[in-house]
């Protein structure tokens, strides 16, 4: 049996001016957004070395991640979701 996509996540949604800044110009579907945001997680070295479930924010994703200093990587895709319409 093929599992089909999930459309949802093949929808394009528009994104907050703080996600912009991070993930690039919206309107873009969720599963893009999620790959470029760890595409800048890993460019920016943010994964905690001691955990790496857990994503420290720098300037750009703190008002991402509700102003926290660092988040685990399910509580990241929710405060995300946020910044998505």
């Amino acid at each position: 049996m093929v599992r089909k996509a999930n459309p949802a996540l093949l929808k394009p949604l528009n994104l907050s001016a703080e996600l912009e800044a991070v993930v690039g110009s919206g309107p873009m579907p969720r599963g893009q957004v999620v790959k470029k945001l760890w595409e800048y997680i890993k460019k920016h070295n943010l994964q905690n070395p001691q955990n790496k479930r857990n994503i420290k924010a720098d300037d750009k994703l703190r008002p991402i991640f509700g102003g926290k200093g660092e988040v685990n990587m399910f509580e990241m895709t929710k405060l995300v979701s946020k910044h998505m319409s």
